[in-house]
């Protein structure tokens, strides 16, 4: 199915080419492919907007994710009953901050885009890290989702949310 990415910023390049081809990646490793997507880029305005209406935190974000089916549990996919029911949902990215946070921590622009990304997904499909157990439960699910990426894209991609809990 497809894949939309929408760049609604201007504060950041981003190289839609190559993150469509990591995306693509990711919903092949996750096998999700059969399901739409929408990717979207946001600077920190949109995102402090965003993320203050819909999580009561008016600041800058380096990801929401607003999935379609919200009652999937961690670690099974959604079973839609009609063909317009094919959608995981939205990513948004917050690319202004993220880049922030790369020139402070000297990492790779693409490479923690790619990793805040699959982090997106992994939540449209219901993971979640409100609690120690469900950060494990995620991070194990990010680990080997980027692990089997590396494989295919040559890559050595880790999750970020390390220490969280």
């Amino acid at each position: 199915m497809s894949l939309v990415i929408r760049n609604l910023q201007r504060a950041v390049p981003v190289r839609r080419a190559a993150l469509r081809a990591r995306l693509e990646l990711l919903r092949r490793v996750l096998g999700v492919q059969r399901f739409d997507l929408g990717v979207i880029c946001v600077d920190d305005g949109r995102m402090r907007r965003l993320n203050g209406r819909y999580r009561g935190r008016p600041e800058p974000t380096d990801v929401l994710a607003f999935p379609f089916h919200e009652d999937v549990r961690a670690g099974t996919l959604p079973r839609p009953e009609h063909p317009e029911d094919w959608s995981l949902g939205s990513v948004v990215l917050g690319v202004e901050h993220i880049l922030r946070q790369c020139r402070e921590r000297g990492e790779d622009y693409g490479d923690v885009l790619t990793v805040t990304a699959a982090h997106g997904l992994c939540h449209l499909l219901g993971y979640k890290h409100n609690t120690a157990p469900e950060w494990q439960e995620m991070y194990h699910k990010e680990k080997l989702t980027l692990e089997a990426l590396n494989k295919v894209a040559g890559t050595s991609l880790q999750p970020l949310t390390k220490n969280l809990f």
